[in-house]
């Protein structure tokens, strides 16, 4: 699959629910509204749609959410796609998750093939992680992750940077993330649906800004290293961990996209900053024959952009798409 503009597409992210136990303050409203159970693809049809476009090239695909592992057997799908790695075309599985089920699922996600897994933790502060989060347990999650490295995952923590929130925990987290090697990689905010009463202007971080004052303290090497998605890396020299930096709006990485988005519902998104979609339930469930499906997603990848149009500033302060992160995959 090559779009208009010459990349070839070999990732799929893939949301199979929208739904979450946490309710993050710079991701979704407190009083959430999602959709109904009855809308959603079966697991059954999201391994179909998988395995449609692991016949079309993709060689790396990354469950998310919401929450994927709220989501009831949700581990039916893992083990449908993991039949997939090796001489099944696919490369990787992987998943992000806010920890907060890992305990229960670590183990089966090690023996399935799952190899590393990116976990959501903004700060390592309990009462702030509560506020942040709306109801999440500090604990439970670090319990998730210790459960994730005793079977042999390896972790990947993400924390979204957000001004005058965790933005003076960086170098705890640098500590903290490298010395139970596990990498780093801050994000900032994306104006992303609405969040209630708190602005994203209020929230926004430029990590140009953030990587600035942390080289004030820190050796930062940067590296050609990649795992297939837009974090650009460095190596903090005192620590020799690496730090990534996924920057949609001081420096969109779009040159080198290689990613489409599948919602739960079936619904194909060719840019995450886009509102311009692709429908493959429909498809899916005229045909028993894969035909149908895979018309619609080449006609799809006809249409990607060049990148998306995130700005955030007094001028744009609503968010740049209606839909919530949780619902297109974060």
């Amino acid at each position: 699959m090559i779009d208009p503009f010459g990349r070839a597409i070999t990732y799929l992210r893939v949301s199979v629910t929208d739904r979450c136990d946490f309710r993050c303050v710079y991701c979704m409203a407190e009083d959430m509204t999602f959709l109904p159970k009855a809308d959603l693809l079966t697991l059954e049809e999201l391994e179909r749609v998988c395995a449609a476009f692991i016949g079309l090239g993709v060689r790396k695909i990354r469950l998310t959410g919401g929450e994927p592992l709220v989501r009831k057997n949700v581990m039916s799908l893992v083990q449908g796609l993991a039949g997939h790695l090796g001489d099944g075309g696919l490369d990787e599985l992987t998943l992000t998750t806010n920890a907060s089920q890992l305990g229960k699922h670590a183990d089966e996600l090690a023996r399935l093939g799952v190899k590393r897994i990116n976990v959501s933790l903004d700060t390592l502060d309990a009462d702030k992680f509560r506020a942040l989060t709306r109801w999440g347990d500090l604990a439970q999650v670090m319990r998730g992750i210790d459960a994730a490295q005793q079977a042999g995952l390896q972790v990947k923590i993400n924390a979204v940077a957000l001004k005058g929130v965790n933005d003076a925990e960086f170098d705890d987290l640098i500590r903290w993330s490298h010395g139970r090697g596990m990498d780093l990689t801050l994000i900032e905010v994306m104006p992303m649906g609405e969040i209630g009463t708190a602005t994203r202007l209020d929230q926004y971080l430029p990590l140009s800004m953030a990587r600035a004052d942390l080289a004030k303290r820190w050796t930062l090497t940067d590296l050609d290293y990649t795992t297939g998605g837009p974090a650009r890396y460095v190596r903090v020299e005192e620590t020799g961990g690496r730090l990534g930096f996924i920057t949609p709006l001081t420096h969109n990485f779009c040159e080198a996209c290689n990613r489409v988005r599948l919602t739960c519902t079936g619904t194909l998104y060719m840019c995450l900053g886009q509102e311009d979609a692709a429908d493959l339930r429909a498809p899916l469930r005229q045909s028993e024959s894969d035909g149908l499906l895979v018309d619609a997603i080449h006609a799809a990848i006809g249409r990607k952009p060049k990148g998306h149009d995130f700005v955030i500033d007094r001028r744009h302060n609503r968010p740049a798409v209606p839909r919530h992160m949780s619902v297109t995959g974060g």
